[in-house]
């Protein structure tokens, strides 16, 4: 993340609107980018070129980084500020805010770079290059977020020039403010993470940035000049599962020695950077300018302002691009994620459908497509669910969204288990940083009653939560996974043969074959509900309640909650009962419910399967089509 914008950006009190509608925008396609420009054609190849040579250079930097993978890197290079402010987001409009010269967007599927071609600044594709070397460095989950950050500002002021690249030039903000300030203790600066104030306070934060970058530069500087490997070996260290501080004391020594050494380095009157030729020499008459048309541009510009949460400008241009060109299937599907976005989903799946029809060579039009078959539901749309998502695969497979939504659909479906678990693992190869894939690998493990292999995914999975709310997520789910572990370990050494009882024989071990996922039978779970104060474990039919979010009339109901019962891997269905009637509710997914205390509070997590039995409640619940529940629990409010 970058925060403080200093060197990059000019005021600016101007809103604009788009161009000339006259105007001619051209492509350049390179090996790895695709460039979009409304300037001229010598600046289409020259901002390819460029890029093309950006990308060697980190992939040399960076070796053990990551290159594009399965998402596209789209750059629109826009002629001037006026064209820039048109797409950039909406918090840079307002009045006396600061705007950007560059600007780079990741989003799941696909990655954007807005630049400003007339851009005078000294470093006029800072933001661009900190934000790649992020991206370039996203995978390498064991790097701890002083080297990540502290690397994203050593590259930020990097000049690439036609014959030679100058890397890691002073930061004359962060040398400013180090002087002004004391700088961390080395073993406080090492061990800060995403939970962190000193990442999140914005003026411990500017201490965290510039001594992050401090440190990097004079590690970087030292080992060229001394010919050492430290932070080459600080890497290693990292990767084999030590600590940063601990790391830090086995490659860099004394930190107390190293805490002293950085004082004086940023006190002292100059700073070295390095110079060196171009990582790749762009072979420029190859690259061919292609013109655009008009409703194609809009369609991608429409994307772009999608993503920065400006609606009303992307539908305009959508229906501008659909007017003169009704088969445009990048506007179909522009159109069908700006639906999903403002929760429309059954005119978004409408979009996507369209957009998969003309065009069935489209990986994103087909996951999409599945993707909002499943929002509604998906219920007899399960084969066009599959084959879009495999379609997905087959055009891209490096994009590992498809592999974790396939997953899912199986994991929803109770079917083919042993692949879903393997699909997860594939897209966890893919995107190691994404916490999502590893939460839903360790449902489908609990779904397969492999709960210890399930805690064992979490916990590396702390390691790449980025929020205090995402690491309170990860710790409460393996405590209730390590519960219904002790659970079913506890009923397996008292069990007596009574078949009302948990019968448990499997062993906790990785899922490998069609043969493990099948070890156990899959219409019947363990069912968790409290008796005489305790939790008891039961071996019944696995509940079968309606998938997806219901889209029923909502209503609200007091009473007191009475049958919790909880199922792997996180079902929960209780009952409210009033004195003139009762009802049953469930959600698949308690953590889709939103708990709240009326009149008293508890210490540490509500725990949703053990603590509401008997208790008041105001209940909000949408209704569903099933017979045998009233509803799809949407939040409890518990009171006493």
């Amino acid at each position: 993340m970058y925060k403080r914008l200093c060197v990059l950006f000019v005021l600016c009190t101007t809103l604009t609107a788009f161009g000339d509608s006259g105007e001619h925008w051209l492509e350049v396609k390179s090996p790895h980018f695709t460039v979009l420009t409304n300037g001229s054609n010598k600046q289409a190849i020259r901002i390819a070129s460029q890029f093309e040579q950006m990308r060697s250079l980190f992939q040399v930097l960076l070796p053990n980084g990551s290159s594009n993978g399965g998402s596209p890197i789209i750059v629109l290079a826009l002629k001037n500020k006026k064209d820039f402010q048109a797409l950039e987001p909406s918090s840079y409009l307002s009045k006396g805010q600061l705007d950007l010269a560059g600007l780079f967007m990741q989003a799941p599927d696909k990655s954007y770079i807005l630049l400003r071609l007339d851009g005078e600044e000294e470093h006029p594709f800072a933001v661009v290059y900190h934000e790649y070397t992020h991206y370039i460095v996203r995978k390498l989950t064991w790097m701890p977020l002083w080297l990540n950050e502290g690397l994203a500002e050593f590259y930020q002021n990097t000049d690439i020039h036609e014959k030679e690249v100058l890397l890691g030039q002073p930061s004359s903000d962060n040398i400013l403010f180090l002087r002004q300030n004391r700088l961390l203790p080395l073993t406080t600066l090492l061990k800060v993470d995403y939970t962190s104030p000193y990442y999140h306070d914005e003026q411990k934060g500017s201490v965290f940035y510039a001594e992050s970058w401090a440190l990097t530069h004079y590690l970087e500087v030292n080992d060229y000049e001394k010919n050492t490997e430290h932070v080459r070996e600080y890497a290693r260290f990292l990767a084999q599962g030590e600590d940063s501080v601990t790391a830090a004391q086995h490659a860099f020594g004394d930190l107390n020695v190293l805490q002293k050494a950085l004082d004086s380095y940023v006190q002292q009157g100059s700073f070295k950077m390095f110079k060196r030729n171009t990582g790749v020499v762009v072979d420029e008459s190859v690259l061919q300018v292609v013109p655009v048309a008009k409703s194609q541009i809009d369609a991608v510009r429409a994307d772009v302002l999608v993503y920065n949460d400006r609606a009303k400008e992307a539908e305009a241009l959508l229906e501008t691009s659909l007017s003169s060109d009704p088969s445009n299937a990048l506007a179909h599907e522009t159109m069908g994620f700006l639906k999903y976005r403002e929760g429309d989903i059954p005119s978004a799946k409408k979009w996507y459908g369209e957009a998969v029809g003309l065009d069935s060579q489209s990986y994103l039009a087909h996951y999409y497509f599945a993707a909002m078959l499943m929002q509604s539901g998906g219920d007899g749309h399960e084969d066009a669910i599959e084959s879009s998502l495999r379609a997905s695969i087959k055009l891209n497979p490096a994009f590992a969204p498809a592999y974790d939504t396939l997953a899912t659909f199986c994991a929803t479906r109770n079917v083919h288990l042993s692949e879903a678990h393997m699909l997860n693992a594939q897209a966890i190869q893919l995107e190691p940083e994404n916490l999502s894939y590893r939460i839903n690998a360790a449902a489908v493990l609990s779904q397969q009653q492999q709960y210890g292999s399930a805690v064992s995914v979490l916990k590396a999975a702390r390691g790449v939560a980025k929020t205090p709310d995402e690491m309170a997520m990860v710790d409460s789910r393996v405590k209730q996974l390590e519960q219904f572990q002790s659970q079913m370990d506890r009923a397996q050494s008292q069990g007596r043969g009574d078949t009302a009882q948990i019968e448990v024989t499997q062993t906790v071990r990785p899922v490998d074959s069609a043969r493990n996922a099948s070890s156990h039978d899959a219409s019947k779970t363990v069912v968790f509900r409290k008796v005489d104060g305790k939790m008891t474990g039961v071996l019944q039919e696995t509940p079968k309640y309606p998938v997806g979010d219901a889209k029923g009339p909502r209503h609200t109901i007091q009473g007191v909650i009475r049958n919790v019962e909880c199922s792997s891997p996180n079902v929960l269905a209780l009952k409210v009962e009033k004195p003139d009637k009762s009802i049953s509710l469930y959600n698949n997914d308690y953590y889709k419910v939103v708990f709240t205390l009326a009149n008293y509070q508890v210490e540490g997590d509500l725990k949703p399967c053990t603590d509401m039995e008997g208790m008041k409640a105001k209940v909000a619940y949408a209704e569903v089509s099933d017979a045998a529940v009233a509803g799809q629990i949407l939040t409890i409010e518990l009171s006493r």
